[in-house]
């Protein structure tokens, strides 16, 4: 799974959306929370994060990065550009506001916290053309496990034993993956796809209520 975790990592760190604290004028459970609008968040360089995609691909107020895989590591350029990649994920995976006052964007492992039970989830898909000219497709639903799930020979079941998916970095699930065509073998390997052909959950596979 080494460019699945490596995606996972970016939208979480490499990202290093620092902060600048100002105070949002907004009620309820947003109250206080600095948030993209205001024009304070920075990059690790010290851009601006501005509303809309930037020039790699990633819209964080958006919760989505859509653009070549090349480019999802901020880096412009590299190997597989002929290869188009669109992440998604929610606001429990990474959030597009700062709550907490860590001068970073919230996620659950803040303070010591952890994903399970968040609710969060990330989806990838990848989109190509093979050496024949045709297409193919590769795309995964990973979810943060419930918090009454248990763990055992790399599986993650449901309370009541039903099957949820493969363990993926310790606190989340595969609960979808659909293959179509034939990818590139060297590209499979080096997007570290956690298991060949598809799966399905016998849990589900919607993203919601977990």
């Amino acid at each position: 799974m080494k460019r699945i975790a490596i995606l996972a990592l970016v939208v979480l760190f490499l990202a290093g959306l620092a902060v600048i604290p100002v105070l949002a004028d907004q009620g309820g459970k947003n109250a206080g929370c600095a948030t993209i609008k205001d024009g304070t968040i920075q990059d690790t360089a010290g851009n601006i994060i501005t509303l809309g995609y930037d020039e790699f691909g990633y819209n964080y107020q958006a919760h989505m990065f859509n653009g070549r895989y090349c480019d999802y590591d901020r880096v412009a350029g590299g190997e597989w550009c002929n290869i188009t990649l669109m992440m998604k994920w929610n606001d429990a995976w990474l959030s597009n506001k700062d709550c907490n006052g860590d001068n970073k964007l919230d996620r659950p492992s803040d303070d010591g916290g952890t994903y399970i039970g968040s609710g969060a989830w990330l989806t990838n898909h990848d989109r190509g053309v093979d050496e024949n000219g045709k297409r193919w497709t590769y795309f995964v639903k990973i979810i943060a496990v419930p918090s009454d799930a248990t763990l055992a020979d790399g599986t993650w079941y449901a309370a009541d034993g039903t099957e949820i998916g493969p363990v993926i970095w310790g606190s989340f699930a595969v609960i979808q993956q659909v293959v179509t065509g034939n990818p590139p073998e060297d590209f499979m390997t080096y997007d570290g796809w956690p298991f060949p052909g598809n799966y399905r959950s016998p849990a589900g596979c919607g993203l919601g209520g977990w």
